[in-house]
């Protein structure tokens, strides 16, 4: 294997991590977000927003993200960790 193919295919696996730790990082902050305002304002002024439903779609749209960038089988496991984590957080 060439050493620029080498480096092509680390540079994938690299920016395939980084995706994956920013949808993290975005869906915990999400889910701060509703804690904080439901802290502030209280669990029923969020429960009357449409926030909550608005985050769900958008965490949704995140887990598609990891979708589309994570084409390597052994990455699936962590898509369907994430997928499974966002989704326990509406509960």
């Amino acid at each position: 294997m060439s050493d620029q193919l080498k480096l092509m295919l680390y540079l994938k696996s690299m920016i395939s991590d980084l995706i994956y730790i920013n949808s993290i990082m975005a869906t915990e902050l999400i889910k701060i977000n509703e804690n904080l305002v439901a802290i502030r304002k209280g669990e029923d002024f969020l429960e009357k927003s449409s926030c909550v439903d608005e985050h769900l779609k958008i965490s949704s749209h995140i887990v598609d993200i990891i979708r589309n960038y994570n084409k390597s089988e052994n990455n699936l496991e962590r898509e369907e960790d994430l997928e499974k984590h966002v989704m326990q957080h509406e509960k």
